[in-house]
């Protein structure tokens, strides 16, 4: 498996694995599947230097993604904080993408001088939960009941790890 930088020639393959997620459902808070068109508006909207995308790659083909964002954009106090999300391929899950990719992410992040990473859970994805564990990460925080999935209400956990 071969980790890198993402790059326009990957936003079809990261833009299904995101898909897979939203249409399983309890995976991201998202409901609606994103189009190219969001996907290719959300990367170039994005700062790659400072907040970047890498993909997990097994025989050229791209079986997961990993990126951070800021949290609370606009408060310098916090610039040293981010979230990460990370999305495995149905077909390549278990397999240990995911945790590679966390732990990839956690080094840009510490070589990007970033103190704090947090993931931000929807409470029922045991599976996301399990991950972040292997990974290190607490439990920070739950809010209850702030997702409706239809007519299903489920919280946010948010597992965080100090980096410095």
């Amino acid at each position: 498996m071969t980790i890198r930088k993402a790059n326009p020639a990957d936003l079809d393959r990261i833009n299904d694995i995101h898909n897979q997620a939203i249409l399983e459902k309890f995976k991201c808070a998202d409901l609606t599947p994103w189009t190219k068109e969001k996907r290719l508006k959300s990367f170039e909207e994005r700062d790659h230097e400072e907040y970047p995308t890498y993909v997990a790659e097994i025989e050229n083909t791209v079986v997961g993604f990993a990126n951070v964002n800021p949290y609370r954009p606009g408060r310098m106090a916090l610039k040293q904080t981010v979230e990460i999300s990370c999305f495995v391929d149905q077909n390549f899950r278990e397999k240990g993408v995911a945790k590679k990719l966390m732990d990839y992410m956690e080094t840009v992040c510490i070589k990007q001088g970033r103190k704090a990473m947090f993931a931000i859970i929807i409470d029922n994805n045991d599976a996301s939960v399990k991950l972040v564990e292997k990974c290190g990460y607490e439990k920070w925080g739950h809010l209850p009941k702030v997702a409706r999935f239809g007519d299903v209400e489920v919280g946010h956990l948010y597992y965080g790890k100090h980096i410095a």
